[in-house]
Formats: C-alpha cells, sequence, structure tokens
C-alpha cells in the first residue's frame, strides 16, 4: 500500500485526465449509434491505453480511479445508464486499458514509441486488436442484462469491438505522440511550414468535399492523409486523423455529410467507424514505414561519412607507417608506393614508365642491386605464378644512390572466388641490423678463439639443429678419458654423460638437463667427472639460455669448472661445523647469535624445540626481528626490561645478565637467566654477541615454593585450632602460638619468679593443682630420657575457668641424635570429653531401646556376618549367635540353613546376596523356624548404614512376625478363587440355557414334523405330497439347529487358517496403534523396541493382533493401582530360529504365574479368566511358546515366540 502511495501522479495531471476523459465521453456520445450506451468511437479508450503505456505499473491504480471518476460522471451527464451498468461497462474499458498496455510494453520491452514499422503493428494488433475483445464482450453483455435500448450481445458487440478499435487507432498515436513531444525543442524548417500549411489547406479542403457529400468517394481523402504521414511521420499522421475524426464528427452530428443519414444511421455508422478505423490504420503504417526509411537514410549517410573519415584515417595511416608499402596488380605490375617509399626511393610509380619493358622491370634494373636483380626477379614470377606469398631479403637503391638491405614481404588479396585481385607488400629496412649480424658473426670468431684459450670447460648446443659445440679444453679432456673419440664423429651428450659422469650422479644430471631444456631455464650442477686416469673430480656445470627478442631460447650454454679441492676442502669445514652445530645443540642451556645491532641470526637446537619457531619464523613487517622475538616469546611483565638491558648492552658493548620469563612452544612461559658477551676482533670492534639462557624455572619455582611455605607455615601455626609451644633441651619455653598466648592471656605467658624456672612457674600458675605434680612429673622424665610426652590435664583459661587438655610432645634431633627442640601440641579436648560422656550414656538407652522393642533385630557387618541380635530374636531362634562359630560355616550361611525354610532358603540366599553386592536395602517375606520346629512367615528389611563417605559400616535387620496375617490373606484368597468359580459356574449355566433355547426351538419342530408326516404316511391311502412338505421342513429344521450349533462353536473354534509371510513390526505397529486410545484414557505410555533386519514370520495377522492388544491390556489394567510412571515396553529380537515378542509392565507382579494360562482362572473382578488361554491357544498353534516372567523389582513380562519356520499344530 505504501509502495502505490509513493508512486503517486501529480494532482494536475489526474485533473488533465479525467478532464479529457470526460470530453472524450462527450464526444463518443455525439456519435453513438445507440444513445445512452456509448456504442460508437471510443476516444477515451485511446486516451487510456496510452496513458498507461508511458505510466508505471505501480501507479495504474491511481488512473483507473480517476478514470472511473471520469466515466461514471459522464454517464450522469450523458449516457444516462444505470449505474451498476455504468460501472460494469467502465470495468471493461478498464481492464481493455491494462491489457493493451501490459501487452504492448511486454511485447516491446519498453514503452511504446511508435518509430518502427513492428511497433505499429504490435500497437495495431495487441492495442486495438486484441484488447478491445475484453471491452466489448463485457459491455454487450452488460447491454444484454440490463436491456438498454432493447440491444442483443449478438448486434451489440461487432458494433462495441469497431467503436473501441477506432477510437484506439486514433487517438492513442495522438496521445503518445504529445507525450512524447511535450517538451521537444525541435524546430521545422521554413519549408517544411510552408509544406505543412499547403497540406493542411488540402486536407481540409478535400476532407470538406468529400465528407460533405460533394465528392462521391470519401476516400479521396486518403493521399493527402498518406502524403501528411510520409512527410511529417507520426506527427503528422496523428494531426491528420485527429482532424479527420473532428471534421467527420462535425459532418455527421450536422446530419450535412455522408455519414449524417437518418434513415440509415446504423448503416452509415458503421462505415463512419470503418472508414476512420481504415484511414488511421493506413496512416500509422505508412508513417512507420517512413520514419524506417528516414532512420535507414540516415544511417546509409553515417555509414558514408564514417568509411570516407576511415579512408581518410587509413591513408595517412599507410603513409605514417615506418615502413616501405606497395601494391601490385594480379600480372606484378606495380600501382601504388606509400609517400615513405617514394621519399626512399626518389621516385613514383608513375616515373618507371618505359616503353621498352614493363613498368616492373623497370623498377628491377633501376632500384635493386644488379646481385640480387636476378634472384628477385625469380622469386617474385614464382609467387605471382603459384600465389604463394613472398618474402625476400635484398638491397635497395635509396635516392642518394646508396644501396641499403630491406626484407621484403607480400601476400595476394584474394575475392570471394579465390582469385588474387591485388598483391599487398611490406619493405622494412634492414641494413643496420644485416652490418650488426656482420659484426656479430665476427665477435663469434674471436670469442671462439678466446673460449678455447681460457682455462675450463664450455660447451653449447642449439635447441632445433641439436649439434653440439665443445671448445678445445673440452675436446682434449674427451681424447685423454675416451681412447677412440676421434673416430666417433660428433658427440652425442647421452653418451658422454653415461661414459664420463659417475654411476651415482648421472642419473640426477641427465633429469637436471632435462628439466632445464623443457623449462628453458639455467641451472648449476655438482657431479663427479672421470679424468684420464680413471679418477673422478668434482667439477660444477652451470647451463644458461641465450634468447631471442622474443624469448625464444636459439642457443644454451654450459660451463664446467673443476671444483675438487674445494669440495673436498667444504666436506671437511661441514663436518667441522656439525662437530660444532652438536656440540651447541648438546650444550644444556639455550645459545643464540646476534649481529653487532643486535639483530638474531641463530637459534641452536634446545633455543628452537623451547620456542617452536626457528628465528626467521617471527620477523615482522616494520619492527626489528629483536624487538618482534622479545615482544612474541618473552613475558609482557619483562619484555620492557629486557630490551632496556639489551640496548644499553648494544650501545656500551658490556656484557648483562637478567632474569626473565620465556614462552615454551605449549604457551607456558619459564623463567630463564640470560646472559650476553661480545665477541670482538683484532682491533676491539664487536663483530658478534653470543647471548646463552639457562632455565631457572624450577630454581624459581622452589624459592618461590619455600618463601611462600614458610609463610603459610607462619599463617598456619596461628591459625591451627591447637595450643602450640616450643622448649629448649631443658624444658625452658621458647615459643608459644598465638593461640596459646590468647588462651592462657599475656600476663601468665610472660610470668617470671626468682629461683623458679619458668616452665615450673608457668606450671604453677596455669595448671589445675590436682594435675600439676602428675604434669611436671612427666615433662621431666621426657626431658631426662627424650621419650614422647602425653598427657590429659586441665589448663586454666585467661578467664580463669579449667578446660581439659591433651598436650603431646616430641623432640627434634640433630644429625647426631642430640635433641636441639622439643615441639609441643596441646588440644582443647573439653568439649569432646563431655560430648562422649553424653554419647555413652545416649548408647546406653538406645540399647535398652533395642533390647525392649517387639520385633526382631540383627545388626550385621559390612559382609552380611552377624554380629548382635537382641533378645526378641535370640528366643524366637532358641539359641544365641555364638553357637553359631565353629560349625564350619560362617554365621549367616548358619543362621540361614538353619531357619529359613528350604522352599525359600535359595531365594533368600540370592536377594541377600544381591543386596551385599550392590548396597541395595532387602526387602522379603519368607518362613522361618521357631524354636520350637513351626515356620511362621515373617516380613525381613535390611538396609545399610553408612558413613560420611558413603562405606557401609553396617547392616540393620529387622524381622516381623507376619505368620497371622499371611495366613488371613490365603484364606481371603482362596474365597475370591470360589467367588470367581462361581460366577463362571453361573455363566456357564447362562450360557447353557441360551444355547439350550436356541436349539430347542428348532429340534421340536423337528419332532412336531416327525409326528405329522408319520400321520400322513399311515393315512389310507398314504398322503404322499404333505408328507413330502413335512419332510422338507423337517430338514429346513434341523439345519437350523445345526446351524445354531455352528455359530456357537464358532465362539470358540479358531477360523481357517489365514497364514501370511508377514514382518511382525507391522503387526506390532497396527496393534499399539488400537491401543492407543485406551492407553492414552489410562494414562499409560507404550514404547517399542524393535531390532533391525528381523526375519518374516508366517501369521494369522488377526489371530497375532488380537494376542497383543489383549497382553498389552493386561499390562495397563496392572498398573492402575501405582502412583508412578506406568510405561508397557515392548521388545522385538530375533533369537534363534524364532521371533520373540516381550511385553513388560511396572505393576504389581504375577502372584499365581502357574495358574494364570488355565482356563476360568482370573485374578480381576470382572473377569472370566479365558483371555490368556485363548492367547497361549493362539501362538501354540503357530508353533510358538507363551510364558509369563516377573520382574525385578516390580512388575511382569510375558514373552511369546513365533518360528521363522512355522510348523502349525493340528
Amino acid at each position: 500500500m505504501m509502495s502505490v502511495w509513493s508512486h503517486r501522479p501529480r494532482a494536475l495531471y489526474l485533473w488533465l485526465f479525467t478532464a479529457a476523459y470526460v470530453l472524450a465521453c462527450g464526444f463518443a456520445q455525439s456519435l453513438a449509434i445507440v444513445p445512452g450506451t456509448g456504442i460508437s468511437i471510443w476516444p477515451p479508450g485511446g486516451l487510456f491505453i496510452a496513458t498507461l503505456i508511458l505510466a508505471s505499473r505501480r501507479s495504474w491504480p491511481w488512473w483507473i480511479l480517476a478514470g472511473c471518476l471520469a466515466e461514471l460522471f459522464s454517464n450522469a451527464l450523458w449516457f444516462y445508464s444505470p449505474l451498476p451498468a455504468a460501472f460494469l461497462i467502465y470495468v471493461g474499458n478498464a481492464l481493455e486499458a491494462v491489457v493493451a498496455a501490459w501487452l504492448v510494453n511486454r511485447t516491446l520491452k519498453r514503452p511504446a514509441q511508435l518509430e518502427t514499422l513492428q511497433e505499429v503493428l504490435a500497437f495495431v494488433v495487441l492495442g486495438a486488436g486484441i484488447a478491445p475483445i475484453v471491452s466489448a464482450t463485457i459491455g454487450s453483455a452488460t447491454l444484454a442484462w440490463f436491456g438498454i435500448q432493447s440491444q442483443s450481445f449478438v448486434t451489440a458487440w461487432p458494433l462495441w469491438w469497431i467503436g473501441d478499435a477506432t477510437g484506439i487507432l486514433i487517438v492513442a498515436p495522438l496521445a503518445l505522440t504529445v507525450f512524447h513531444n511535450w517538451r521537444d525543442k525541435t524546430r521545422l524548417t521554413a519549408a517544411q511550414w510552408l509544406e505543412a500549411g499547403v497540406l493542411g489547406l488540402i486536407f481540409l479542403g478535400v476532407a470538406a468535399l468529400s465528407l460533405s457529400g460533394y465528392l462521391p468517394f470519401a476516400y479521396i481523402i486518403m493521399p493527402p492523409l498518406l502524403w501528411a504521414a510520409v512527410r511529417f511521420e507520426f506527427k503528422g499522421a496523428a494531426i491528420s486523423l485527429a482532424l479527420l475524426a473532428l471534421i467527420t464528427a462535425i459532418f455527421t452530428i450536422t446530419g450535412a455529410g455522408q455519414f449524417g443519414d437518418p434513415e440509415s444511421q446504423k448503416h452509415k455508422q458503421i462505415m463512419l467507424q470503418l472508414f476512420l478505423a481504415i484511414s488511421a490504420f493506413s496512416a500509422l503504417i505508412v508513417a512507420a514505414i517512413s520514419r524506417q526509411h528516414q532512420l535507414a537514410v540516415l544511417t546509409l549517410r553515417q555509414s558514408v561519412e564514417t568509411l570516407r573519415e576511415r579512408e581518410q584515417e587509413l591513408s595517412q595511416l599507410v603513409d605514417m607507417v615506418p615502413s616501405h608499402v606497395w601494391r601490385l596488380t594480379p600480372q606484378g605490375e606495380p600501382t601504388f608506393f606509400n609517400r615513405r617509399m617514394v621519399d626512399f626511393l626518389g621516385l613514383d610509380v608513375a616515373d618507371s614508365d618505359r616503353t621498352d619493358m614493363s613498368r616492373l622491370e623497370a623498377l628491377i634494373e633501376a632500384v635493386i642491386h644488379a646481385d640480387d636483380a636476378a634472384g628477385f626477379r625469380e622469386a617474385l614470377n614464382h609467387c605471382l605464378a603459384t600465389g604463394e606469398n613472398f618474402a625476400m631479403r635484398y638491397r635497395l637503391r635509396r635516392a642518394d644512390g646508396i644501396y641499403h638491405w630491406m626484407s621484403s614481404r607480400a601476400e595476394p588479396m584474394r575475392d570471394q572466388a579465390g582469385s588474387i585481385v591485388q598483391w599487398y607488400g611490406l619493405c622494412h629496412d634492414i641494413d643496420d641490423q644485416v652490418r650488426a649480424e656482420e659484426a656479430v658473426r665476427q665477435s663469434e670468431r674471436a670469442l671462439q678463439q678466446m673460449i678455447d684459450a681460457v682455462p675450463v670447460r664450455v660447451w653449447s648446443v642449439e635447441p632445433t639443429s641439436g649439434s653440439v659445440y665443445f671448445n678445445k679444453r673440452y675436446q682434449d679432456h674427451f681424447r685423454a678419458a675416451i681412447a677412440d673419440f676421434d673416430a666417433r664423429g660428433e658427440p652425442r651428450i647421452e653418451e658422454l654423460l653415461q661414459q664420463l659422469i659417475h654411476p651415482e650422479d648421472a642419473p640426477g644430471v641427465q633429469r637436471t638437463l632435462k628439466n632445464c631444456f623443457e623449462n628453458g631455464s639455467g641451472t648449476a650442477m655438482r657431479f663427479r667427472w672421470r679424468e684420464k686416469d680413471d679418477v673422478y673430480r668434482w667439477a660444477e656445470c652451470r647451463v644458461e639460455p641465450r634468447r631471442d627478442d622474443d624469448g625464444t631460447v636459439v642457443q644454451w650454454y654450459g660451463v664446467s669448472l673443476d671444483i675438487d679441492e674445494e669440495v673436498r676442502a667444504l666436506e671437511a669445514l661441514r663436518d667441522r661445523e656439525r662437530e660444532l652445530s652438536q656440540l651447541v645443540d648438546m650444550v644444556p642451556v639455550q645459545i643464540r647469535r646476534l649481529t653487532p645491532k643486535g639483530e638474531p641470526v641463530f637459534f641452536n637446537k634446545r633455543l628452537i624445540d623451547f620456542f617452536g619457531l626457528d628465528v626467521g619464523d617471527m620477523d615482522r613487517p616494520g619492527m626489528s626481528r629483536l624487538s618482534s622475538i622479545i615482544h612474541t616469546l618473552v613475558h609482557p611483565d619483562d619484555s620492557t626490561r629486557l630490551l632496556e638491558t639489551v640496548h644499553r648492552s648494544l650501545s656500551s658493548g658490556d656484557p648483562f645478565s637478567i632474569k626473565y620469563r620465556m614462552r615454551r612452544v605449549d604457551g607456558a612461559y619459564r623463567w630463564v637467566d640470560g646472559r650476553a658477551e661480545p665477541l670482538r676482533d683484532q682491533n676491539g670492534a664487536i663483530i658478534q654477541w653470543y647471548v646463552i639462557s639457562v632455565d631457572i624455572d624450577d630454581e624459581m619455582r622452589a624459592q618461590e615454593a619455600l618463601r611462600d611455605r614458610e609463610r603459610e607455615l607462619s599463617q598456619l601455626v596461628n591459625m591451627v585450632p591447637s595450643l602450640l609451644w616450643r622448649l629448649n633441651p631443658e624444658g625452658a619455653p621458647t615459643f608459644f602460638n598465638q593461640r596459646l598466648i590468647d588462651f592462657l592471656g599475656l600476663d601468665i605467658v610472660h610470668m617470671e619468679k626468682p629461683g623458679v624456672s619458668s616452665l615450673a612457674a608457668l606450671i604453677e600458675a596455669a595448671v589445675h593443682p590436682d594435675d600439676a605434680g602428675s604434669l611436671a612429673e612427666a615433662l621431666n622424665h621426657s626431658f631426662a630420657t627424650g621419650e614422647r610426652f602425653s598427657k590429659q590435664y586441665r589448663l586454666r583459661r585467661a578467664d580463669g575457668v579449667y578446660r581439659w587438655v591433651k598436650g603431646s610432645a616430641e623432640p627434634l634431633r640433630d644429625e647426631s641424635g642430640q635433641i636441639i627442640q622439643w615441639y609441643g601440641l596441646t588440644n582443647d579436648i573439653d568439649d569432646q570429653l563431655r560430648i562422649e560422656e553424653e554419647l555413652r550414656e545416649r548408647e546406653r538407652s538406645l540399647w535398652q531401646i533395642v533390647e525392649t522393642l517387639p520385633a526382631m533385630i540383627d545388626c550385621a557387618a559390612p559382609d552380611g556376618e552377624p554380629v548382635y541380635r537382641n533378645p526378641q530374636l535370640r528366643d524366637f531362634l532358641g539359641y544365641k549367635l555364638e553357637e553359631l562359630d565353629g560349625t564350619g560355616k560362617t554365621r549367616l550361611d548358619g543362621t540361614l540353613d538353619a531357619g529359613v525354610h528350604p522352599d525359600d532358603v535359595a531365594g533368600v540366599k540370592e536377594n541377600y546376596a544381591h543386596s551385599l553386592a550392590t548396597g541395595e536395602p532387602y526387602a522379603r517375606r519368607h518362613r522361618l523356624r521357631r524354636f520350637d520346629g513351626e515356620y511362621r512367615w515373617v516380613e525381613t528389611r535390611a538396609a545399610p548404614m553408612r558413613n560420611a563417605e558413603g562405606v557401609i559400616v553396617q547392616w540393620n535387620v529387622i524381622c516381623l512376625d507376619i505368620d497371622g496375617e499371611v495366613r488371613a490373606e490365603e484364606d481371603l484368597r482362596q474365597a475370591r478363587e470360589g467367588l470367581a468359580r462361581a460366577s463362571q459356574v453361573a455363566s456357564l449355566a447362562e450360557l447353557s440355557a441360551s444355547i439350550a433355547h436356541e436349539v430347542n426351538q428348532p429340534l421340536a419342530a423337528v419332532v412336531a414334523n416327525s409326528h405329522a408326516c408319520q400321520r400322513w404316511l399311515l393315512a389310507e391311502p398314504p398322503n404322499m405330497e404333505r408328507a413330502q412338505r413335512t419332510v422338507e421342513r423337517i430338514i429346513r429344521d434341523a439345519n437350523s439347529a445345526a446351524d445354531v450349533v455352528s455359530r456357537i462353536r464358532a465362539l470358540f473354534k479358531q477360523s481357517a487358517d489365514r497364514r501370511v509371510h508377514t514382518a511382525l513390526s507391522g503387526v506390532v505397529n497396527e496393534a499399539r496403534n488400537l491401543i492407543a486410545a485406551e492407553a492414552a484414557r489410562r494414562r499409560a505410555r507404550i514404547e517399542v523396541e524393535i531390532d533391525s533386519n528381523l526375519p518374516l514370520v508366517a501369521i494369522d495377522r488377526v489371530q497375532i493382533q488380537q494376542v497383543l492388544i489383549n497382553l498389552i491390556r493386561n499390562g495397563i489394567e496392572a498398573m492402575d493401582t501405582i502412583a508412578g510412571d506406568r510405561v508397557i515396553e515392548m521388545r522385538l529380537r530375533h533369537t534363534g530360529n524364532a521371533v520373540q515378542t516381550e511385553i513388560s509392565d511396572r505393576g504389581q507382579g504375577i502372584e499365581f504365574p502357574e495358574k494364570m494360562f488355565e482356563p476360568f482362572f482370573t485374578t480381576k473382578e470382572s473377569g472370566m479368566g479365558m483371555g490368556l488361554a485363548i492367547c497361549r491357544s493362539i501362538v501354540e498353534l503357530h508353533g510358538g511358546r507363551l510364558w509369563a516372567e516377573n520382574n525385578n523389582p516390580h512388575g511382569a513380562t510375558l514373552i511369546f515366540t513365533l518360528p521363522i519356520e512355522t510348523k502349525a499344530e493340528s
């Protein structure tokens, strides 16, 4: 919406469009064939289409709205049609304009300007031909629908279409011309104005005479109209058509013209529309053809002018080319020399004409050197005869009589048939080049002599010919090393490499030379070369190419030098350097070398391994290597200090030593001790700096740890929640920690009495009088013997309260075993002693509770061995726990074997073992033998007691006598079974009564009909016909009874075997979907786990679905009483030759798994006990097996298998 609003036209344009539209409607009404309908020439359509063609598509809604308002207003002024009809007619007109504008713009790819025949034809066909079909159809249908002027669709449609097409052809070109040339500043010449005036007068006169009826033929107006179209193109055609339409309208309205006869108005109106349409179409077509002709003439003129300019440029270019250009006829006669050649020769083509010879022969004799004339003539005649290209070097005489070497080339120009029409030649002055080549050849001869004289071996090879040159020293070497060298002819490089180069080096040399020759790049290689005494010496060969101006290699040059002594010296130097490098890398320090300006140039291996980088890996633009390394690899807190120290030493030349942190390759910073010394030459100038760094990180960390440890110990001594003190070997106090000082009070700590030791004075002042003597005695004993001291005593606090403490002390000895100090620790145990007393009292109370509880309690060690039994349990069993010792069994096994019922002992042991292994609580009902031999039901529960770390320290067991409760439950179960059996019997009786009732009726009818048949047969004579009908009724009633029995049997008998091989997973998914609603209602969730690649099984799909639904429903009903998650878990897996299906629930489990598959056994109040029995029958009929298992700790699982190869039971 915002986009449409932003593209709204200017209000002035909208008002002008509306006004023009209203006026055009009035014009159409004046010419209307059917008044009040607008069936006539329709100028608004042309105005509407021209506007939409030039307007942007997003502004179309505004023009459509303005047109709607204008047409409705015009309808109120002139047409007087019903408002719905007027609106529908406008809808047709608007659709006509939209379709025309869209088709024309889409076809022409741009707004139409009517400047080409293609645009005019597209406008006429699409805008004036196809688009009016829309408005004619909608308008004619509207007239017929509303019954306006009693018009039918068939009669109105062609009139409407012709009128719209005529209006579009007349008005749209005029509107487009006005819109396109609104601001056009093109001015007509005086002659054009005169021609336009004369044409206008002629046009108006002919139009007035022809349309008024003075001239019998209206189309006499066509020549002036086409004249306007040809001379003034679309502007003339559009204006002429507008004037013609206006004149025609005036004569038609006044009734004075050929089209104004009221008696035949409809026919005359149709002829008027056709006349204007044909005139418009003809004028537009002629204007388009004229426009294209004018454009073609203009293009032709521009092309001719361009061709002339191009010819002039080419002529100047030929004269400016720094070469001699010439042209010959096909027979070889010269016809053109360019300016440079005329200036060079001093004559033009015509200057060589002679009567006794041809122009070509005269030129050869006059300007070509006598030694070259014959060859030139022969080569040129050969090319003229064969048509081949001409190329030759010869000497040409200049105007001053001097001959210059020229390189001349000529090629023929052929026509389309391949015949030569001209020869074009080009001649270059190469005199300087020829003289240079001669100088080069002389230089080569001199160079050859010099190469043979120099004490090196030189060779060269040409890539094109492959010829090889070796200088004299090379050839002497070949003769000395190869016996028959001179007899072999021209040597080949491959053979020489095989014979003279060491076998280990020959492949590499051949490969290097091959790559060199292929890539065109120079190379250098070292190899061992065989000398005359079969001794190999090291040689170095360098190969470089010589290229021409185009970069093409024209010659390869090679130089070989004897470097045997150099190689041996370098090898010895490398061995020495290798030893030194290994020595530097093996030194357990990090070494680097700096230039006198401080730039690092070498790192030893230990330093490279430490950094993970070499010396050149840290170069940064705009920063020195030293600064880059320090800022990258030194700790930020140390980098500035290190950089200043290094710069200071570099400036002063003094050694430096500094400790700093360097970053290792793993990112960790380590402390190092860096030292640097300068290396000076004989004049004392520094030529290098050698820097080493020793890793002292462990030492620094140890020192720091020692300081931290000392600080921590000091804080620890003061923070330890104990009283610490130190005595000298004689027992005098030398240190009290802060807690001891705060405990005793400052006055007592520093108490001194004359004649009494400080220790004795402290004991007298701070220790309880009842404990002072024994404490002093114990301390003196330890001082005398060196034994450890430990004692509990009461110590007076600063507030005067005595508190129990435990003091202990140990001596610190030197290497000789002499005591140098006593360290003592005193802990405040007053609260601990009071708590221990309270715990002992509470323990006595708890044991009394345990001994008097009316339950049997047992305590066991973590491994399950009983360690305590309360009196109730001992009285129940009739023996004491100690009596189990020495029997060869553990106390636990002895208790279980002696007391648990034989049917329960295995399960009890298994559950005990599981709880002891996992730490889970234990709960179970079983029978336990009383001292009198009677087994009674008990419920035993055991739970672990754990310490703070979660480790089991004891098992607490309670055993409750529930024999009465169990017996009551058994009685209740038997009562329920009896009730269920009675209910089943009642149901069976009801079923039997129903069966008897259903069978009794047809049987009674059989008996009655039998008696009747007997009577008819005994009659005299026997009535066979009636007896026959009676027998038929007997048969019918017997069949009825059989049907009843069959239906009853069908309730309990499986249907016909309809097994197919199918995937059991699909059956499971179908069963889950069928039971899903019931599961959701009971808040149960079904989870299915199916193994992949399960084999197919042969099953009755419906029967197996019945089994699955029955088992799932039983599982859901079993969880109705639980409060936790209700989940049915289904799993399908392949086991052996069968597919096993497991359905598990989380209910209470199965109490009687051995009876649940019996018919009429059920634990449900409303069940008949037939579901699981039927399920087992179905599974067994499929050759499978169905059974149940209890889950641990709760729930049950029903499992059935179906064989892959089914063998159904009969």
